[in-house]
């Protein structure tokens, strides 16, 4: 598999040797300075980030690459009217690999079938976030020690929330995970993710407020009502402010428990959490730099290149999600599979 998407393109197996590899890099990071010798990463993000970009970054220039690419499309010729399938052949003549932000759904699951250079899915609207999911199973692996066994409460905009929709699809394939998913009616978690849960040997429950979930929890995964995601800021600002972590609701919380975080924060977390032995939020945007050194030699080093195509059925339809890439680049090829009875668009996972 030459184009990561998500990480259930990979076998189990092989997201977790790039788990253990990224634990043997934090651990003796000079032993793989120079794995990328000559190698060129190239950073396309058409949407704000400092994390995630600047990890990825970090990660090729400790690795002994050069990166090139851009942090705003207004400065390059997406602002002139390139579609996305020709940017992505131009830098493939340029780089190695790609890593892509994107704000509109299944854009990178579109680019991959345009490109023959390695291409990292970096976040597509509020659809996928592999890399984050990566640092997070890093984090819990070098803080708990396993995956099976947990009860992990998933708190915020659980409905655009791609940090926690990828988080789903990884630790669902683990044994005995209660999820707890705390938020409002409107933000709940998307029947597909639920559905997904199910077919693991996993559970879940909704409930309304942290204080409902705190004592039975391992891991408390916080994130931001993103205001990018609404339709208006009349209906974020109805969502803002709802769930917001303190000492307080920490009483009856585990000694043990860890506080994980995508960031950036808002004011979800009060800053008087920071000095809590339990938060691990900052830790585990440092795993992430190690997280993304360890994809990056996986692709790299990897012999027999494969491309990812589009498995699902080409139907006379259209997706109905007005931020699904299909409804932005008209030249798309449509794409459905069909789960549980129901059709979903192949790019975004939008039911139709």
């Amino acid at each position: 598999m030459n184009h990561l998407n998500d990480l259930t393109d990979l076998k189990k197996e092989d997201w977790e040797k790039i788990v253990n590899l990224a634990i043997k890099i934090y651990e003796s990071p000079s032993n793989y300075s120079h794995i990328c010798d000559g190698k060129i990463l190239a950073t396309l993000f058409y949407e704000p980030s400092t994390r995630t970009q600047m990890s990825f970054q970090t990660a090729m220039l400790r690795l002994g690459g050069n990166v090139i690419g851009f942090d705003n499309p207004q400065n390059s010729s997406v602002s002139k009217g390139e579609n996305l399938a020709d940017t992505i052949r131009i830098i493939s003549g340029y780089a190695d690999a790609i890593a892509m932000r994107h704000p509109i759904e299944g854009a990178t699951l579109a680019a991959g079938q345009y490109t023959n250079s390695i291409l990292i899915n970096a976040g597509d609207g509020g659809h996928f976030h592999p890399t984050q999911t990566l640092t997070d199973l890093v984090t819990i692996k070098k803080e708990i020690g396993h995956f099976d066994n947990l009860t992990i409460g998933l708190c915020g905009d659980l409905k655009h929330g791609r940090t926690v929709h990828s988080l789903i699809n990884l630790l669902s394939r683990y044994d005995n995970i209660k999820f707890i998913l705390i938020s409002t009616n409107e933000l709940r978690l998307p029947d597909r993710f639920k559905h997904i849960i199910k077919q693991g040997n996993c559970s879940y429950i909704e409930v309304l407020s942290i204080e409902e979930a705190i004592a039975e929890l391992d891991v408390l995964y916080m994130t931001r009502i993103q205001k990018e995601r609404f339709a208006s800021e009349e209906l974020y600002n109805q969502q803002k402010n709802v769930y917001i972590l303190n000492c307080a609701k920490l009483l009856n919380a585990k000694a043990d428990l860890k506080i994980l975080h995508p960031l950036p924060r808002v004011d979800e977390i009060a800053l008087e959490v920071d000095n809590d032995e339990r938060a691990c939020y900052f830790k585990q945007a440092k795993y992430g730099v190690y997280a993304r050194m360890a994809l990056i030699m996986n692709f790299m080093l990897q012999a027999d290149k494969e491309f990812s195509t589009l498995n699902g059925e080409d139907l006379d339809k259209h997706c109905k999600n007005g931020n699904c890439i299909t409804n932005h680049e008209d030249y798309l090829k449509k794409s459905f599979i069909n789960v549980g009875g129901k059709l979903y668009c192949e790019y975004c996972d939008n039911s139709l």
